[in-house]
């Protein structure tokens, strides 16, 4: 058998695979949020700037592979103890580029415990033509408990020409307060995306789109200022201590414009400085 046989008898080369996790705890003490335990292994970095709110603690999720493919994996775990206030966000948006084959995968499990604060607020996701993604938000509160939640997806990049043609975005999020579940959602954007988005109850050609999901005791009285922070960018609705947003623009400049005023509106005070670097 000559060499060129042999070269096409072999098997196919293993492509590297970015693998990631990364967990934290915080608990209160002292009038303030303090670290009580913290992992990270391989691409998932975590980092706690110092703040000028010395009540709660900043986490800044990094991935250091510089974004995502088919077949990487990534994993975010975090906890806030009793009356603990802890922000997640990340260092830059989160890239999903064309992948070969398979899916990249990334799983997030949230918890605060009684009288805590949680915020989850990462920038946007970028979804590249041919990129395919899954991704889970699974968070447990205590009954007294306060979370604040945003995902925000942009198709491509509008200022670099870019379009996605074909692509999978695949969302879920599961809520559970008390032990009960309290809010489910399901995304899922697969197949020839321009196609999909033209659809008037789909996006209406918009390729840039978040949702806002705050649970809270007082979500009901905070509808009126999210809905005056969103203008015609999106619609708001709150029910049971809940408070649920679908944000759509043309551009991710203008989401941006959108959701900073309308998450500002909830959570009360300003967001993590990197959202506006």
């Amino acid at each position: 058998m000559n060499a060129l046989a042999m070269a096409s008898d072999a098997a196919p080369p293993r492509l590297q695979r970015a693998r990631g996790e990364g967990r934290i705890a915080v608990r209160a003490g002292d009038g303030r949020t303090r670290l009580d335990r913290l992992f990270q292994d391989d691409c998932g970095k975590i980092r706690l700037p110092r703040g000028a709110d010395s009540k709660a603690l900043e986490a800044v999720l990094i991935n250091t592979s510089g974004g995502l493919t088919g077949g990487d994996r990534l994993a975010w775990r975090a906890e806030a103890g009793p009356g603990a206030a802890l922000t997640l966000t990340t260092q830059a948006c989160e890239r999903v580029y064309r992948a070969s084959s398979g899916v990249a995968d990334v799983r997030v499990q949230l918890a605060a415990q009684a009288g805590a604060e949680l915020r989850w607020l990462p920038q946007e996701t970028i979804l590249f033509d041919g990129g395919a993604l899954e991704r889970s938000l699974d968070v447990d509160l205590a009954e007294d408990a306060r979370f604040l939640a945003v995902e925000a997806v942009l198709l491509g990049r509008q200022a670099m020409g870019e379009s996605v043609r074909r692509g999978t975005l695949r969302d879920r999020w599961r809520i559970r307060r008390g032990s009960r579940l309290v809010f489910a959602d399901d995304l899922r954007l697969s197949g020839a995306v321009p196609e999909l988005i033209a659809r008037g109850p789909a996006l209406a050609g918009a390729v840039a789109f978040a949702s806002i999901l705050y649970v809270a005791e007082d979500a009901e009285a905070a509808l009126p200022r999210v809905r005056a922070a969103l203008g015609s960018a999106g619609g708001a609705s709150a029910f049971e201590g809940k408070l649920f947003a679908r944000v759509v623009a043309a551009s991710g400049l203008e989401l941006r414009r959108a959701l900073i005023p309308a998450l500002e509106a909830v959570s009360g005070g300003p967001l993590p400085r990197l959202w506006r670097s």
